[in-house]
């Protein structure tokens, strides 16, 4: 019947964009219902007076522009230096060039071919990952214009500073569920020594933090040009996972808190704060860094821009064990600058020193259940508590380690692998958050919602990872749309499309109206309950969980735990007058 399979595949792909044929006309007709009178409707053509771009219209109303330049290449001199504007190109510029990869509505197949990625740490370049890698993906809705004010969700993907993890997530399902009622966008920064290499060699030769820098510049990207997509410049709200959290918490300190009108509410969802060196610490870092690529003569800036990125992310051909080991990623994150990480993360916190915007904060259950080592004694524990906390004193790692014993049989794994796991979900992940929750209900004049996420996969739960870190990504997005190889439990998150299934719409529906109305409740989705903010006199979060979603109160005994992981920190105080209780 057809004549070849192309004709065939062609075929199919036209009946199955027909029997979505009116629930994508519904879709247009609310996407209209948001544009304002008088703006210029949005194309698959947008002109941003440096290059025009063209993007791809969807059948459902939706339009995305995968791999906008937001910043020049940072190649040669512009390595290590704060991201530059766009170089103008005269010519159209492809944002659409596309595969089939995912399912739509269970029916349509999208068109997509993301941008390469930033190189990562023990990373060679290829198409994919490579060191020219500042690009910007926008999805909106298709009937927007220029005038539709439409409110913006921006999303900084995690990877721990040393990998782009989270790239190029597909936000199409998100814009459906909004019923066409935002602009999402998601972007790469440089990571590893490109983005994090720190000196003052390195900040006299050119800026540090850079990976950082190039969040700003996107930022201030989405303040110029969002308009054109149907975006609201002035209504912008930043959401990270894992290291793309701390970079929100980087983003409120930024400048000692200075408010620069680029965004009015943030989401920090699994915040990892981990122990950060000074730039005068950090000297004897680059030091090592520049004597293995043989760039320890007297300009070593200068040697180390001459040598190609491949070079630079595996540390001039470093053993693999060893650019997967703590220790070197430990070696390539944030420096405290002054400038834009001003000081210790808590110590930010604690002296006030950050934007006053309406959050959400929150993590999962067993935030350290994929980072902790299958410990079978005590020393096995206190060993790996030295490897992440340098600083302390043998004391104080056996506080840690008599303060955590075992809790409980974990399925395949020994005695001692829920102690070091809970340690690292306490010291780096759920200690760190109800900070940021308790300086908020002291200084902030807005509302901060927290949340612990607890929707159970039997896969992981099988894995003996319980629920594990940024588990909930994949339902934020939709299923197919950010999906995510995990060790030890591949086909985790499968179960969203099955018995998880109605947990995301709740999730989805209380980000989307936090960020359309900067509270998770106006909008979110029918028979959720009402997500109490947190406050110093209520000392509550939300549990997410399928069918079971409800308030609960912070435990006492883990506010008892925090004051341990707080009294290590210089500076602060972790009594009572802290916040309420922690």
């Amino acid at each position: 019947m057809y004549t070849s399979f192309r004709s065939w595949l062609n075929m199919r792909y036209y009946l199955e964009a027909a029997s979505v044929l009116q629930l994508a006309i519904g879709f247009s007709l609310s996407a209209a219902a948001h544009a304002e009178p008088g703006g210029d409707p949005i194309s698959n053509i947008v002109d941003l007076g440096y290059s025009k771009y063209q993007g791809t219209v969807l059948p459902f109303a939706v339009t995305q522009f995968l791999g906008i330049r937001y910043a020049a290449p940072p190649l040669g001199e512009l390595r290590w230096r704060a991201p530059q504007d766009p170089v103008p190109v005269a010519e159209i510029q492809s944002a659409d060039q596309v595969s089939w990869h995912s399912c739509i509505l269970g029916v349509l197949l999208t068109p997509q071919k993301f941008p390469p990625i930033c190189i990562g740490l023990g990373e060679s370049e290829n198409l994919n990952k490579t060191e020219d890698c500042l690009f910007v993906n926008v999805f909106a809705p298709s009937n927007a214009t220029t005038k539709s004010k439409l409110p913006v969700w921006v999303y900084i993907q995690g990877g721990g500073f040393v990998t782009n993890a989270n790239a190029n997530y597909n936000a199409t399902k998100l814009v459906l569920e909004s019923q066409h009622s935002i602009v999402l966008v998601n972007f790469n920064y440089r990571v590893g020594p490109l983005g994090f290499l720190a000196s003052e060699q390195v900040r006299h030769n050119g800026d540090l933090n850079v990976g950082l820098l190039d969040q700003r510049k996107l930022l201030r990207w989405v303040q110029k040009y969002i308009h054109l997509f149907g975006g609201d410049p002035s209504h912008v709200v930043i959401h990270g996972a894992s290291a793309g959290a701390v970079s929100v918490t980087h983003h409120l300190t930024a400048y000692g808190g200075r408010d620069e009108g680029l965004f009015v509410g943030a989401v920090a969802e699994s915040i990892a704060w981990t122990p950060s060196l000074t730039v005068a610490e950090s000297e004897i870092n680059f030091e090592s860094f520049a004597a293995q690529l043989n760039c320890s003569r007297s300009d070593p800036v200068a040697c180390l821009r001459s040598l190609d990125a491949t070079t630079i992310q595996t540390l001039g051909g470093a053993p693999d064990d060893y650019l997967m080991s703590l220790q070197a990623k430990l070696l390539f994150q944030p420096a405290i600058d002054g400038e834009i990480f001003p000081d210790a993360h808590y110590t930010n916190f604690y002296r006030g020193n950050f934007l006053d915007v309406p959050l959400i904060v929150g993590y999962d259950t067993n935030e350290g259940s994929l980072f902790a080592p299958n410990a079978s004694t005590p020393d096995e524990v206190a060993t790996f508590v030295k490897g992440w906390y340098v600083k302390l004193s043998e004391v104080q790692v056996q506080q840690v380690v008599d303060t955590y014993p075992p809790i409980e049989s974990v399925p395949g794994r020994a005695e001692y692998f829920s102690s070091a796991s809970k340690i690292f979900a306490e010291g780096i992940f759920h200690c760190p958050t109800t900070w940021i929750s308790d300086m908020a209900a002291i200084y902030s004049r807005k509302k901060v919602w927290d949340y612990r996420y607890n929707v159970l996969d039997g896969i992981a739960i099988a894995a003996g990872l319980g629920v594990p870190h940024t588990f909930e990504t994949e339902a934020i997005f939709g299923t197919g749309q950010a999906e995510s190889i995990r060790p030890g439990f591949a086909g985790a998150g499968a179960s969203y499309s099955t018995y998880n299934a109605a947990i995301v719409p709740v999730i989805q529906n209380y980000l989307i109206s936090f960020v359309k109305t900067l509270d998770p409740n106006t909008y979110r989705a029918a028979g959720s309950p009402v997500w109490k903010p947190f406050h110093k006199r209520s000392d509550v979060r939300i549990k997410i969980q399928t069918n079971r979603t409800a308030m609960e109160a912070i435990p006492r005994d883990l506010r008892e735990r925090c004051k341990l992981w707080y009294s290590f920190e210089d500076g602060i105080s972790s009594g009572e007058e802290s916040g309420s209780g922690g």
